[in-house]
């Protein structure tokens, strides 16, 4: 019972880290496209500068959650996955300096550097996370003593590369929709187009990854042998499919919470799919770590689940206000602070 909850919290925070940290990496990997001045820029930047740090604290939890409460899958998985979560540790890295750095000088070339900079790394990050999570549905050449049989270059197959495109035109839709919320004018004129134009993207990709994933995973046979959980992908599309009509309607935090539940169902559907595996082995499937056969001790499960009860809703109330408190859109004005990005 307590390796089931804590798979779900596992499955929950990748969730809430890909719906916090997906809006900053999108809106990065925007800016080259909606912007036409420095000023856009800036604005941009302050739009996740108050949250992007705040946001990976989720997948710092991910990480110490797979860490504590499943540290066989964390064993294989950091070692087997090393260059892909190094590629992304250094892209997150990259990406803030490149928040801190970009306007420490006055000069246009400092600035355009340090802007493609923060593209680079904010595209590298999405496309990897989708490679790392499609080949964990699809299944890595593990043997039985966790030794990765394969390269970097493996977990590029098609599969892997479709995944990762999903997540980057998932985030930049995320991401658009933030800035709408975020500005006004022009640039929020802009931001709601390219919404429009990565739903569609979103819509396309989403078709693609599932007739994709019939073929190179399993995942659909958990669905097939408990037909309740098809109310997930359910839930996802009917989410999708109001995101266009909030942002008619100008309503666009409903459009953004929308945005967000698609992503919280698209994550358990993947993640449940291959329930209870954790890392599928493509080369025997006996080499299969899954919560079970994975996970830490009965006590060391329940000690956690009470530390993770009484922490988890403080950090939560915390976000909550952070939020809040930065909810207003940027202005010119928010610019001239000599905090300002």
């Amino acid at each position: 019972m307590l390796e089931t909850i804590w798979f779900l919290l596992w499955t929950l925070l990748w969730a809430v880290y890909f719906i916090l940290d997906g809006f900053d990496l999108g809106l990065g990997t925007l800016i080259p496209f909606l912007c036409k001045d420095d000023q856009n820029k800036r604005m941009c930047y302050h739009a996740s500068g108050p949250f992007w740090d705040g946001n990976e604290v989720w997948l710092i939890s991910a990480g110490g959650i797979t860490f504590a409460a499943f540290p066989k899958v964390y064993a294989v998985m950091f070692s087997a996955l090393y260059a892909p979560l190094l590629i992304l540790l250094f892209a997150l890295i990259l990406r803030a300096a490149s928040y801190e750095f970009r306007s420490l000088v006055e000069h246009p070339i400092w600035r355009a550097v340090w802007d493609w900079v923060h593209f680079a790394v904010n595209l590298l990050a999405c496309l990897v996370l989708g490679v790392f999570f499609a080949n964990l549905f699809m299944g890595i050449p593990i043997d039985a003593n966790g030794v990765y049989h394969g390269n970097l270059l493996k977990l590029f197959n098609p599969y892997g590369l479709c995944g990762g495109i999903f997540f980057l035109v998932v985030f930049m839709m995320h991401g658009a929709i933030w800035l709408t919320i975020k500005t006004q004018g022009d640039l929020q004129t802009r931001a709601l187009a390219a919404a429009g134009v990565m739903w569609v993207a979103t819509a396309c990709m989403l078709v693609i990854f599932l007739i994709l994933t019939f073929f190179y995973t399993h995942i659909f046979g958990n669905y097939l042998s408990m037909p309740w959980l098809l109310i997930l992908p359910l839930l996802a599309i009917l989410a999708l499919l109001l995101i266009p009509r909030m942002l008619n309607e100008g309503k666009l935090w409903r459009a953004w919470f929308s945005s967000a539940a698609f992503i919280l169902f698209v994550t358990f559907f993947g993640v449940l799919g291959i329930f209870p595996s954790m890392l599928i082995s493509s080369l025997d499937p006996a080499a299969t770590i899954t919560a079970f056969n994975g996970c830490s001790t009965q006590n060391t499960l329940e000690i956690m689940l009470i530390v993770a009860l009484c922490v988890v809703p403080i950090v939560l109330l915390y976000q909550f206000w952070m939020y809040r408190l930065f909810s207003k859109p940027v202005t010119s004005r928010d610019l001239e602070d000599h905090h300002a990005y």
